[in-house]
């Protein structure tokens, strides 16, 4: 049998555990060469630029009329 608690915990106490469980929107930096939002210290994956550079080339997909 697993051990019961002996007295209730207070609400205080309960929040105060909880405190830690909120969640944060991550931070975006915005694209120097193109403007849209990717994660700091990365790649854009819109472009492939980093600081200024082109580090990796960007296929874009081609739109089929139907």
């Amino acid at each position: 049998m697993t051990p019961h608690p002996k007295r209730k915990h207070s609400k205080g106490r309960r929040d105060r555990r909880r405190s830690q469980d909120a969640l944060t929107a991550a931070n975006l930096s915005t694209c120097s060469n193109c403007g849209s939002k990717h994660l700091p210290h990365t790649v854009c994956p819109s472009c492939g630029y980093y600081k200024g550079r082109q580090i990796i080339e960007v296929k874009k997909e081609k739109k089929t009329e139907e």
